[in-house]
C-alpha cells in the first residue's frame, strides 16, 4: 500500500499521505473506545442523576461537575504524565488516553441522555405510576423508548467532539494522526513544511467529522422534541 502512494503521489507526499492515514485509525479507535466506554459510564450515572434517591443524585451531579470542569489535556496529564511519576509505573498512552476521554465523554453524554428523559412529558411518569409500575418499570418500558429516540441526534453530533478531542493525545506519547502530522511538519523535509501538512490533517479530521455532524443534523431535524419539564422528585 506503501508503494502505491509513493507510486502515485511521489516523495515525500507519497510517504507522509500513507502514514497520515495509516494514523487515522488510532485516531479512530481511540474515539471508538471513548465514545462506548463513556457511554456505559453515562448511562450508569444518567440512571443516578434521574433516580429517586437524592444521595445517587448528588453522586450523579458531582461527577457531572467534576468532570466538565475540567480540561481533557488536564485529565491527559494526570493519567499520561501525573499518575506515572506519583505511583513510579509505565503507563501505556492508550491506557491513559482511553481512561480520560473515557471520564470527559462521559460526563457530557450524562448530560444528553438526562436531558433527553427531562424534556418527556411529566404525564408519562404519572402514567406509568397509575399502572402500578416501580420507577425502574416506568423508565424502561415508557420512558426509556421515547428519550432513546431524542437522545440519538446529540448523542452522534457528541462523536464529532470527541474525535477532534482525541487530537489532544499526543502531548502523552500518544501515535494518532495528530502526533505523525506534528512529526512531519517539524521535520527538516523539503514538502513537509507547516503550511503543507496541518492542511492535510485538517482534511482528514473534516473527513471524519463531517459526515457524523451532516448526520446528527438529519437525525435533529426528524425528531419530534416535545416541551422540557422535570420528571418526579423523589
Amino acid at each position: 500500500m506503501k508503494d502505491i502512494f509513493i507510486s502515485a503521489f511521489g516523495k515525500p507526499y507519497g510517504i507522509v499521505l500513507f502514514q497520515l492515514i495509516e494514523a487515522t485509525q488510532y485516531t479512530i479507535y481511540l474515539s471508538l473506545i471513548a465514545f462506548i466506554g463513556g457511554g456505559l459510564m453515562a448511562l450508569l450515572i444518567t440512571l443516578m442523576r434521574i433516580a429517586p434517591n437524592k444521595r445517587f443524585n448528588k453522586i450523579a451531579i458531582g461527577y457531572i461537575w467534576l468532570f466538565q470542569s475540567t480540561p481533557l489535556l488536564m485529565l491527559l496529564f494526570l493519567f499520561g504524565l501525573g499518575a506515572p511519576r506519583l505511583f513510579n509505573v509505565d503507563i501505556d498512552p492508550w491506557f491513559a488516553a482511553s481512561t480520560a476521554l473515557t471520564l470527559y465523554a462521559s460526563a457530557y453524554i450524562a448530560d444528553v441522555w438526562r436531558g433527553a428523559i427531562q424534556s418527556l412529558p411529566v404525564g408519562q411518569w404519572e402514567g406509568g405510576k397509575a399502572l402500578g409500575f416501580k420507577f425502574f418499570r416506568t423508565l424502561r418500558l415508557i420512558i426509556f423508548p421515547q428519550a432513546f429516540k431524542i437522545s440519538i441526534p446529540p448523542t452522534v453530533g457528541f462523536m464529532v467532539q470527541i474525535i477532534k478531542a482525541t487530537s489532544l493525545a499526543y502531548i502523552i506519547g500518544f501515535h494518532d494522526l495528530m502526533a505523525i502530522g506534528k512529526r512531519w511538519a517539524n521535520a527538516p523535509v523539503d514538502g513537509t513544511e507547516p503550511f503543507i501538512i496541518f492542511p492535510l490533517m485538517a482534511f482528514i479530521y473534516f473527513g471524519l467529522c463531517f459526515p457524523l455532524a451532516q448526520l446528527a443534523r438529519r437525525l435533529e431535524a426528524k425528531a419530534d422534541l416535545p416541551g422540557r419539564v422535570q420528571p418526579p422528585k423523589p
